[in-house]
């Protein structure tokens, strides 16, 4: 036969069982109060409820849906300026860029609400500027 013997088995048990006991002491040791405390801090990092969190990741929103915005503009004023649109059409595609471009600004120094509505306002000019096409 090609196994293991017996005495092999009985001492891979054995040391399954002096790892699983050290596993518990590992655990008992963790109940040391400056331990749980740094796990507390870890934990309130990521925490969605928390207002910090909830704060950074909005800025993150909004000044990277507004950076993405002004440079889709700024593309799409760079094809009709090649195309033959008439020059009202590239320059309100510019025009929103720019103000998707300050709202990213906006948004990254924490005025989100105000970052939200220049937003709008920019993707409305380009979407009037492509109608004159």
């Amino acid at each position: 036969m090609s196994g293991r013997g017996d005495s092999e088995i009985s001492e891979t048990g054995e040391e399954q069982r002096t790892e699983g006991a050290q596993d518990v002491e590992d655990l008992e040791d963790l109940e040391d109060v400056e331990d749980l405390e740094d796990l507390e801090d870890v934990e309130d990092l990521e925490d969605p409820d928390d207002p910090e969190y909830v704060a950074r990741r909005a800025r993150w929103t909004a000044a990277g849906s507004g950076a993405l915005l002004a440079l889709a503009g700024l593309a799409a004023a760079v094809l009709r300026v090649t195309g033959s649109a008439p020059a009202l059409v590239p320059a309100a595609y510019a025009f929103g860029a720019g103000f998707c471009a300050f709202a990213a600004f906006l948004g990254s120094r924490g005025r989100t609400r105000r970052a939200l509505w220049v937003l709008v306002a920019g993707v409305m000019v380009m979407a009037f500027g492509d109608q004159f096409d």
